[in-house]
């Protein structure tokens, strides 16, 4: 049985009383208190068989986005694929912050470790059920999240080549930036 792209969108949002699905491509928006449920259902129904996880990864909203009646920090976004239906489908967890915990889906989907860990590592997302939270492509001493918009771009060490020595040193930087803030309003805006 292959399903339309709408007639999986209706199931799904009948299915998990979800009013934010959106109709030109499947993309599911959840909080983390149900987002174990919805990925054992998308891989183990038959009416989905998303049996491959793509990717994880986030975004950072420093001035928080409203989705609802609630405002949010940081967006978990999954992608999975379903061979069998030829479809994807884009799973949005809403966080309120970083202190916001997100269940691991490593149970169900092995290769997430991975990815929650880069997660992890970039964005400071806490992924409770993960056995390996631990850092995967930055330093274990590096501070701070530098994927977030707010990470200062300069930097707390500096890594240089020591011609005395014959090896790499770090040295300290004296920050001129601690934490970057925004102004979204557009210098061209017309006054009127």
């Amino acid at each position: 049985m292959n399903l339309t792209t709408s007639n999986f969108l209706q199931y799904l949002t009948t299915k998990f009383n979800n009013k934010d699905i959106q109709d030109k491509s499947l993309c599911l928006t959840v909080r983390p208190d149900n987002l174990y449920t919805i990925f054992q259902f998308l891989k183990n129904s038959w009416v989905s068989k998303y049996k491959i996880l793509i990717d994880i990864t986030a975004v950072h909203y420093p001035s928080l986005i409203k989705r609802g009646d609630s405002m949010y920090e940081f967006v978990v976004v999954y992608c999975l694929l379903s061979t069998d239906y030829n479809q994807r489908i884009i799973i949005e967890c809403l966080l309120k912050d970083s202190l916001e915990y997100v269940p691991s889906i490593t149970n169900i989907y092995p290769n997430a470790s991975w990815y929650e860990r880069e997660t992890y590592d970039m964005f400071g997302i806490l992924f409770y059920g993960n056995k390996d939270l631990r850092r995967i492509l930055t330093d274990y001493g590096f501070e701070g999240f530098p994927l977030r918009k707010d990470f200062p771009l300069s930097g707390y060490v500096e890594a240089r080549y020591c011609e005395k020595s014959k090896r790499v040193i770090l040295e300290n930087l004296s920050l001129t930036q601690t934490n970057r803030t925004f102004d979204f309003e557009s210098p061209w805006k017309i006054d009127s």
